[in-house]
């Protein structure tokens, strides 16, 4: 049977679209159904439940929250995810800052301790400055063959 004028009814009264209208296959109600004619005869079967709103469908995010997950820890991130060339990743200079910020840290910190005098700051400062060092522990290496850092001292 065809309930198309009900199925239109139903979906102006519950403010939805036709595909969203559920009308139950009961074949003990398909009489009251077909008698229902007028939008009142129509509520009354949405009171009834005989024709009923269904739910909205959607995209499940569950897919998107699990590829989160994955990137969080470290994955999905090679070569064949990468859009975007590395210094459009990261740029050379937020990389340069990284760096020269941890660097000039380190040696104010081991100023600080008394582990390196002044003339040796600035002079490492200034290397720093220069790009000579790759790295924190590149520089930790140089301050050690330079024989200049002095061990476990505090002030």
């Amino acid at each position: 049977m065809r309930f198309d004028y009900q199925r239109r009814l139903a979906a102006s009264i519950l403010k939805v679209g036709v595909n969203r209208v559920y009308i139950s296959p009961d074949p003990k109600e398909q009489e009251n159904i077909l008698d229902a004619i007028t939008r009142d005869g129509v509520r009354a079967l949405i009171r009834r439940n005989v024709i009923q709103k269904r739910p909205e469908r959607g995209v499940s995010r569950g897919r998107a929250r699990h590829r989160a997950a994955q990137r969080a820890k470290g994955r999905r991130r090679g070569h064949g995810s990468r859009e975007g060339a590395l210094n459009a990743r990261t740029p050379r200079k937020a990389r340069w800052i990284g760096l020269i910020r941890s660097m000039r840290r380190h040696l104010r910190e081991l100023k600080a301790q008394g582990r390196i005098d002044v003339r040796t700051y600035r002079r490492f400062y200034a290397q720093s400055k220069g790009g000579m060092f790759k790295s924190k522990a590149h520089l930790d290496q140089q301050l050690r063959a330079a024989g200049v850092l002095r061990e476990g001292v505090a002030k």
